[in-house]
């Protein structure tokens, strides 16, 4: 196949690519005589200057409002102009691993921005999307499944997630209706019922149930956390979505439009390669590969009319890297395919997509690995 790389990377090696050092200065600092005049000033050519206090005719709400909007600035949001009574603000997505997170943010989108599949634990990377409406904002957050960890990338998935409950304006706890609520499901509750945010109830997946198993997964889902809201949707059926969001809405505080309007998510396009590329494997594989891959865009070189991109697929062991291949490469090449076509969808150009498949032993467990693959939680 043209567009695929044919002589696929079989090679075993322990190393991952470094995480690049900060780049140095473009120019040495100037030294401090440099700022100075030739000669100072006589003290008799020094006019006397009144004090300039430029905050003092400012309200105190006014003060407030400068300094939120400085805040924001330090995290990359910059606020825009926004109507009078425009409501905005951020929804974090949680619930244990599969409840139906991605779906439903893809289907509060209106297009595909987060990857999904069948494996519990599919989402890896906490991302923003933005859906924007006559009069509100929304940024939804989309987190990895809240779980009891069994490694090193666990904890950092769920360290991701928790973190988002303190930070967000509403929390939309999704079950899956389809699934008995256990321990799993208590277990994400008992961190909800401490965050400060609006609580809403999402009862996902109706479609895979019928009216007497609603009404009784209802009342048990009740009994986890109080909840401000509730509402029953079916992402893949489009059932619920729009009033799902304007229900989410109508808990918005007024507030500016965080994200301009064309901006509809903050992940980059190396990260968008490497998620679904992932994707694919999770697709095509079973047991325990898919939970021991990891996915790293090495390269990415993007024109109007094409995208050269390489990426480097990593597992644990030598037996799944050969699963990943497959006989003559046709795997990796089935995979690679599967891959192009969405992110020529995504890009909106012809892709070459290059894949490696490299061993890594026990990255799961190393923190530099999971830090070099983009997993690591981040304050």
């Amino acid at each position: 196949m043209a567009d695929l790389h044919e002589d696929i990377e079989t090679r075993t090696e322990d190393t991952l690519p470094e995480v690049a050092e900060d780049a140095a200065a473009d120019g040495a600092a100037a030294p401090a005589e440099a700022f100075a005049d030739d000669a100072a000033p006589e003290e008799d050519d020094i006019e006397e200057v009144e004090d300039l206090d430029p905050f003092a005719d400012l309200s105190d709400e006014e003060l407030d409002a400068l300094a939120d909007e400085e805040a924001g600035a330090a995290f990359g949001l910059v606020a825009g102009d926004a109507p009078a009574g425009f409501r905005s603000g951020f929804v974090a997505l949680v619930g244990r691993p599969n409840a139906g997170k991605s779906t439903l943010l893809n289907a509060c989108f209106g297009s595909k921005v987060a990857i999904t599949s069948p494996v519990a634990q599919t989402t890896r990377r906490r991302m923003r999307a933005v859906v924007n409406r006559e009069g509100f904002q929304l940024v939804f957050v989309d987190t990895p499944g809240i779980h009891k960890p069994k490694d090193g990338l666990g904890s950092e998935l769920n360290r991701s997630a928790l973190a988002e409950l303190g930070d967000v304006d509403v929390v939309a706890f999704t079950i899956d209706a389809s699934a008995p609520i256990g321990r799993g499901d208590e277990w994400v509750a008992e961190r909800v019922r401490t965050s400060p945010a609006v609580k809403i109830l999402v009862l996902t997946k109706a479609d895979k149930v019928d009216q007497k198993q609603m009404l009784e997964q209802l009342a048990r889902a009740h009994e986890l956390v109080d909840f401000d809201d509730e509402i029953v949707v079916s992402a893949a059926e489009g059932f619920n979505v729009e009033p799902f969001i304007e229900t989410v809405a109508r808990y918005l505080p007024e507030g500016p439009r965080w994200y301009p309007e064309g901006m509809d998510t903050d992940t980059d396009d190396a990260t968008q390669v490497a998620e679904f590329v992932r994707e694919k494997v999770l697709l095509r594989t079973r047991e325990e590969v898919p939970h021991s891959v990891g996915v790293v865009c090495d390269h990415f070189e993007r024109t109007k009319k094409l995208a050269r991109i390489h990426a480097t697929i990593y597992v644990e062991r030598e037996g799944q890297k050969g699963i990943l291949i497959g006989r003559r490469g046709e795997m990796v090449k089935h995979i690679g395919t599967d891959a192009r076509h969405d992110l020529e969808r995504l890009f909106g150009c012809k892709v070459h997509l290059e894949l490696d498949v490299k061993v890594r032993a026990g990255w799961r467990d190393d923190m530099r690995a999971i830090r070099s693959m983009g997993y690591a939680f981040e304050e």
